[in-house]
């Protein structure tokens, strides 16, 4: 979810051919080159769709095994981290019973607190963040399973030029949250 331009999932695409990936961004225009690429390598295993995390199409319900949020911005930072209902409901729509859902969250206190202030964020940490969540999540079918803190070299691993591009510099924090689908 919020795949931005579409490298996560195709890199992941071709790890693990056997797996069928789906990028889903409510941007067409960062879908564009990266679907095209996925096309001429003829991947059969990935496919991006652009939606709204709150209102993705039907025909995604009940679909996957895994859902995966990482890095966030803007308003599906704020669906995740305050939580929101409708994009929580919307996600937990596509989860298989048992799918595991993981969001890995990304905040520097300096640089981001105009954004985190504009979207009404309190701060990411792993301390107050799983307490926060969990009855939101809880609510839709998402039993949150644990909240821990990630280093930037973890964030670093993820096939995403944004999750590389964010775990250097700066003192930014990283939460993984980890929920299961009930």
């Amino acid at each position: 979810m919020g795949t931005g331009d579409g490298r996560l999932p195709l890199a992941w695409a071709r790890e693990t051919p056997e797996r069928l990936f789906i990028g889903v961004d409510s941007n067409a225009a960062g879908l564009r080159e990266l679907s095209g690429r996925a096309a001429r390598e003829r991947r059969s295993n990935v496919a991006y769709v652009r939606a709204a995390a709150e209102a993705l199409p039907a025909e995604l319900d009940g679909i996957a095994d895994r859902v995966t949020v990482v890095l966030p911005w803007g308003s599906l930072l704020a669906a995740v981290a305050l939580p929101s209902m409708a994009v929580l409901r919307g996600l937990r729509r596509v989860c298989q019973p048992a799918a595991l859902f993981t969001v890995v969250l990304g905040s520097d206190p300096s640089r981001d607190q105009v954004e985190l202030r504009r979207l009404g964020l309190p701060p990411l940490d792993a301390r107050t963040l799983g307490a926060r969540i969990a009855p939101g999540y809880e609510a839709v079918g998402l039993r949150v399973a644990g909240v821990r803190v990630m280093s930037a070299a973890d964030v670093a691993r993820f096939p995403s030029s944004w999750a590389r591009r964010l775990a250097f510099g700066g003192t930014r924090v990283f939460v993984q949250v980890t929920a299961r689908a009930v």
